[in-house]
């Protein structure tokens, strides 16, 4: 039996109730849902690699009875990435216009890299439109509610994170 694999690629700084959506739906699609963490220092990440993916591990355990789920950090190329792991599809979520233009020019340049690997788009739900990873972390660090845009386990790893920064710089 062919097995379908696909790659749902994303910094996860937090991963946040919107990218748990898209993961919640994209394993519906495939029978195994490579989650591949992008190490991306250039962001300045709020969690370190390992805990971005012991959290996607955490936050994805249920889900596994949907379809096999893999959760591998990556720092090559995306379509070398999708090539290695075997995938036939690269899930994305889209939340704005905005996100279809740079989603549009990222597809049209994979596709001239690997033709054979499709790119699956997935609107977001209209509650979690809104959310990104960037403003949840601020929201957290000036001291708001993230209980909306995260999990409780989530939101509770967050705190522990800003206070830690916080007091480190005497604040």
């Amino acid at each position: 039996m062919v097995t379908r694999i696909g790659l749902y690629p994303g910094t996860f700084d937090p991963v946040t109730n919107g990218h748990l959506d898209i993961i919640g739906r994209a394993v519906k699609l495939c029978d195994k849902l490579v989650i591949g963490v992008a190490i991306n220092t250039g962001k300045g990440p709020l969690f370190s690699l390992e805990e971005r993916v012991a959290i996607l591990q955490q936050e994805t355990a249920h889900l596994t009875r949907i379809a096999e789920i893999e959760v591998r950090p990556f720092k090559s190329l995306l379509m070398h990435f999708a090539r290695e792991v075997g995938a036939q599809m690269i899930v994305r979520g889209l939340r704005a216009v905005a996100d279809f233009e740079y989603e549009f020019q990222m597809t049209a340049m994979n596709q001239q890299l690997d033709r054979e690997i499709e790119t699956v788009f997935l609107m977001a739900d209209p509650r979690h439109q809104a959310i990104a990873s960037r403003l949840v972390k601020e929201i957290a660090v000036l001291g708001g509610d993230i209980s909306k845009f995260v999990t409780p386990g989530v939101a509770e790893r967050m705190l522990e994170k800003v206070r830690a920064e916080l007091a480190a710089r005497g604040e």
